[in-house]
């Protein structure tokens, strides 16, 4: 094939990749320009705050503060690890159930179907292993 004479398909190529390339950095400069925004948002609110509030310490003001309650004794205190084990087991489910949003819109995708769905009951599998440990060694029953 011949090559039609007068058009450069190099500048043409060049021309073309660098669009691309503007139209790339310009979704990326938008992003940019949101977060710039955001922070000086925050920077406002905060500067804004730290103006308009009284600062009047008195030594109730001072004075810590615990639940309604005026501190006596030691600051140790005796807690029940089986609360922190469930606020634990709430942290990883709730974190492992948020990987199933992304896996939802992949699974409707076309050509990703099975090997999604395969990867998610393997993903689920590992979850109910680890439950089910949890379960066993008595973790879970409230005594």
């Amino acid at each position: 094939m011949r090559k039609p004479t007068g058009v450069d398909t190099t500048a043409v190529a060049a021309d073309v990749a660098a669009d691309a390339a503007a139209e790339y950095f310009q979704s990326y400069s938008v992003v940019g320009l949101l977060a710039v925004v955001g922070v000086l948002f925050v920077a406002v609110a905060f500067g804004a705050g730290r103006l308009l509030r009284p600062v009047v310490p008195t030594p109730e003001k001072l004075l810590t503060y615990e639940c309604g309650v005026d501190p006596v004794g030691e600051g140790w205190a005796h807690t029940q690890v089986r609360y922190y084990v469930y606020a634990f087991l709430y942290v990883i489910f709730a974190v492992d159930s948020i990987f199933l949003f992304p896996w939802a819109t992949v699974f409707a995708a076309d050509g990703y179907g099975a090997t999604t769905l395969v990867e998610m009951f393997i993903f689920l599998g590992f979850l109910a292993v680890g439950l089910l440990y949890a379960y066993k060694k008595g973790v879970l029953t409230w005594t």
